[in-house]
């Protein structure tokens, strides 16, 4: 039986500015998620809400939220330019982060992070200035190489989800792991292409993403 599930739309105050965000919380959940979207995405990411769903139904909270407001966000897909801007970022994860570390109906969980794109570079840079509060991240089709000198300071247990047929994506992936410091793994998922678009790649890496905040949220 699944368990019941309690979503609310949320508005994070960040700084001075104010991002939308979605916040469910399964009945009995033991850590929360908090998701870092891609280049180009939002909330409305329609891989980050599959990977959701699929840590709900494992008992695990998730907190998807926009990283750029909607002007930010205009600009963005005129330029592409605030999507490589780790350090905006940065700053906005890290604000979701403590403010689910002082909500009321968070702030005893467990808190993760699943970064996608540019957002896993966010997440990793987040995760090393947050030690005491992120306790584990997941990046799918990451740019974790981002979080430059940030990586050898992450001590939440890391695992890098990767197609294997997203090459230059892959050797980053494994140049960026030797520089972690902290428990972390890399998983190829045989077949799949950048956006795992390919059939049973998506279900693979939510799969994935669940056991390993399982085990350490």
């Amino acid at each position: 039986m699944k368990a019941t599930v309690s979503s609310e739309d949320v508005v994070l105050q960040i700084g001075e500015v104010s991002l939308s965000g979605a916040l469910t919380l399964p009945e009995g959940a033991t850590g929360v998620v908090a998701f870092a979207h891609g280049s180009g995405s939002s909330r409305f990411s329609p891989r980050n809400r599959y990977v959701a769903a699929v840590l709900n139904d494992a008992r695990l909270g998730t907190l998807l939220f926009d990283l750029l407001t909607s002007p930010e966000n205009d600009a963005d897909q005129q330029t592409a330019a605030l999507r490589f801007n780790i350090e905006l970022l940065t700053e906005r994860l890290a604000g979701a982060v403590d403010w689910l570390a002082r909500s009321p109906g968070t702030r005893n969980l467990k808190i993760g992070l699943f970064g996608a794109s540019t957002g896993a570079a966010a997440a990793l840079v987040t995760a090393a200035n947050r030690p005491a509060i992120v306790a584990a991240v997941v990046s799918r089709g990451g740019r974790p190489d981002l979080a430059g000198d940030a990586l050898p300071r992450v001590v939440a247990p890391t695992l890098l989800i990767v197609g294997g047929q997203d090459s230059a994506v892959l050797d980053l992936n494994r140049l960026a792991a030797q520089q972690l410091r902290c428990d972390h793994r890399v998983e190829t998922i045989p077949g799949a292409t950048h956006l795992f678009e390919e059939r049973g790649a998506l279900e693979h890496a939510a799969r994935l993403a669940r056991d390993w905040f399982a085990d350490y949220l």
